[in-house]
């Protein structure tokens, strides 16, 4: 893709209205740029169609859609970690310790997706954001960035991770949320497998917990979710023992699973957790 650069003179052009502009195309952002629509975000909304015009500047939504952006500077890095609302960046592949640190300064949703390495020190950075964080490019996951991540407070997305040793869950387990701000759901769709040692320390996290790419678990580990407190999302499970499924009827909470993919003895006694109580009424 040719770089393309959003500058300050395209932005005054279209804040007098001879123009609308889609941020998303645009490869680069000047730091001018960047300052000017800082200011906007209290009062203006790109929305996913990343259409905008002048009439978006009397409706009171704030969110800065910049997905397009592959590059990002250490100067605009800091203009945009004062802005006030959503930010997506899920252009980016790479960021700068620098850069990470203004971001994690940013107040609001931020969208990260397109990151798929970042160094511990930029993670530790990151996890002093409030607020819905995705990092659902990230692969990998050191056992000092997880414990950087456990302090983060609002909503953590990690669906890229594959795998998780027992010390990055034990870490993770320690995740909340901000009681005034945000919650403290913890998303690790990505995982297919669990060690029974990574289950029992996941377990003890406190909130929701969704682990939708799971096919299966031993009878330790859902021993272990059966003691979990809070909303635990279990829908990728296709194999799973009665003995299992007793221990997860146990649980104090919400439970999701898709029970028309479970064996149907296992399917028959998770049917009696309050949470499919409502399924029953239906049929």
């Amino acid at each position: 893709m040719a770089e393309k650069r959003l500058t300050k003179e395209i932005v005054e052009q279209f804040l007098a209205g001879d123009r609308s502009v889609e941020l998303r195309e645009f490869t680069e952002l000047d730091y001018a740029a960047a300052e000017i629509l800082r200011t906007l975000t209290e009062r203006v909304h790109f929305t996913d169609a990343a259409i905008v015009s002048v009439e978006f500047l009397r409706r009171p939504w704030y969110a800065l859609d910049l997905s397009g952006l592959t590059n990002l500077t250490d100067a605009v890095a800091e203009s945009l970690g004062k802005q006030r609302g959503v930010l997506w960046l899920s252009g980016l592949t790479s960021l700068t310790d620098a850069a990470a640190k203004s971001l994690g300064e940013h107040d609001g949703d931020l969208y990260l997706n397109g990151l798929t390495t970042v160094s511990d020190i930029g993670v530790e950075s990151l996890s002093n954001h409030v607020g819905r964080l995705y990092l659902n490019g990230l692969q990998s996951l050191s056992d000092a960035a997880a414990e950087s991540l456990s302090k983060h407070e609002g909503s953590l997305n990690l669906n890229g991770l594959t795998s998780l040793s027992q010390s990055a869950a034990e870490s993770l387990s320690k995740h909340k949320g901000n009681v005034l701000r945000a919650t403290g759901r913890l998303f690790l769709n990505g995982l297919r497998s669990l060690s029974d040692e990574a289950a029992k320390n996941l377990s003890k996290h406190e909130d929701w917990l969704t682990l939708d790419g799971l096919e299966s678990l031993s009878d330790a580990a859902a021993e272990s979710f059966g003691k979990h407190r809070g909303a635990l999302w279990l829908n990728g499970l296709s194999s799973l023992s009665d003995a299992a499924a007793k221990s997860l009827s146990k649980h104090d909470g919400w439970l999701e699973f898709d029970l028309k993919e479970l064996p149907a003895s296992s399917a028959a006694i998770l049917r009696n957790h309050p949470s499919f109580q409502d399924d029953d009424d239906d049929q």
